[in-house]
């Protein structure tokens, strides 16, 4: 069982999301990730999804989505280069002078943007690959007592190099 990436283009209609994501959970497949935007045609949209799956049931996914009539291509990213972000809000709440100043230093080093600053927050918007954005919870949990974070999924655009995530 491993992380696999699929990329969709798909019509950009009322409730494609929804059989997208129904097809998923009536198989009993879970997403770790789905993240979903227009693309430069409005009439089509592109969905980035991760499932951890085998091989097997990975293959049986992707013919599954290239029966919808609603996709029109399906992306098997799991073994391309990529460049892929992923969005993440984290809150550090209820800290003093000398809490706000660690939370700006850290955001230095992480290179993130603090958005707001509060009377005892300070608030950072992420847009770092999921290893990177894990470290930095990891990294505000084993420094600060209370803190919050909303993530969303990673989007994902195949290298026109050979860089790689």
């Amino acid at each position: 069982m491993k992380n696999r990436w699929i990329a969709l283009y798909v019509e950009n209609d009322v409730g494609v999301l929804a059989k997208v994501s129904g097809l998923f959970s009536g198989k009993s497949y879970n997403l770790q990730s789905l993240t979903v935007g227009t693309t430069e045609d409005e009439t089509v949209s592109r969905m980035t999804i991760c499932v951890t799956s085998d091989d097997i049931t990975f293959e049986q996914i992707k013919k599954q989505l290239n029966r919808m009539v609603e996709v029109i291509k399906v992306i098997d990213l799991t073994d391309v280069p990529l460049h892929m972000k992923e969005i993440l809000f984290a809150k550090v709440l209820g800290i003093d002078a000398a809490g706000k100043a660690e939370v700006f230093q850290i955001a230095q080093v992480f290179h993130v943007e603090v958005s707001d600053v509060g009377a005892d927050s300070v608030l950072l918007e992420c847009k770092l690959t999921e290893r990177r954005n894990n470290e930095l919870i990891a990294l505000l949990r084993s420094r600060f007592r209370r803190i919050e974070v909303v993530r969303g999924g990673a989007v994902a655009i195949e290298s026109i190099s050979t860089s790689c995530r």
